[in-house]
């Protein structure tokens, strides 16, 4: 088991108002799946994304990553978990604009302490693996859209995490490099990697292997595919 939550809650205040997020997530992935978590906005998705991406901490419940509570972490520890057990994609890219496809893919590693010669192998490597052998010296300035989200899935990939989580990767692309973006996460999810998407758009949803829909801070349906 890669996560495993129980009774996990999420309130946060607000003015006068107490505002509950999330009410009681029980969650259970294995590893070398590939889900989607989908609910309108304020539902508690990106929340629940939060939690298990180790980049929030519930208000009570329990939160296993690989078997590991992890919940009740120090920040600097969380910030560990994250850079070695976790990458992210988000629909914005996140890329720095002034460096190359080959310096984004390897912040992460120099944030890990690896060796310069290890890391730029580790990176070239990463960025053949989607695609971009090519266009490893390019700003995202020049490449297309999809080709910044191929950077950006490179830079989660370089570390080898046990979890990819892309927050609605598709968003800011045309329908077709939508396609091909998602072809990449069902390829690498076919060579084990354990993938978890958070979206809105059901035709998106489809394409992975199971579906959690989550509403008012609850799990309302969990159907594999």
């Amino acid at each position: 088991m890669i996560i495993k939550t129980e009774n996990l809650k999420r309130s946060f205040q607000v003015g006068s108002e107490k505002v509950e997020a999330l009410k009681g997530i029980d969650l259970s992935v294995e590893k070398g799946e590939f889900l989607s978590i989908m609910g309108p906005s304020g539902s508690g998705k990106t929340t629940l994304m939060n939690i298990i991406g180790c980049l929030d901490t519930p208000t009570s419940g329990s939160y296993h990553l690989n078997n590991k509570l992890v919940n009740d972490l120090a920040d600097d520890d969380l910030a560990l978990i994250r850079n070695r057990e976790i990458g992210f994609v988000f629909q914005s890219f996140h890329l720095l604009a002034k460096n190359s496809a080959l310096n984004n893919v390897l912040l992460p590693l120099k944030y890990a302490g690896v060796k310069q010669d290890d890391a730029n192998k580790l990176a070239k490597n990463v960025l053949d693996k989607v695609g971009l052998s090519d266009r490893i010296n390019h700003s995202p300035s020049e490449l297309s859209g999809g080709q910044q989200q191929r950077v950006a899935i490179a830079r989660a990939l370089v570390n080898n995490p046990s979890i990819v989580f892309a927050d609605e990767p598709t968003g800011n692309l045309d329908s077709q490099t939508g396609d091909d973006v998602m072809n990449l996460f069902k390829e690498l999810n076919s060579q084990g990697q354990t993938i978890i998407l958070i979206t809105h758009e059901e035709d998106i949803a489809m394409q992975s292997k199971r579906i959690i829909n989550i509403k008012d801070g609850l799990i309302e349906s969990d159907e594999r595919i």
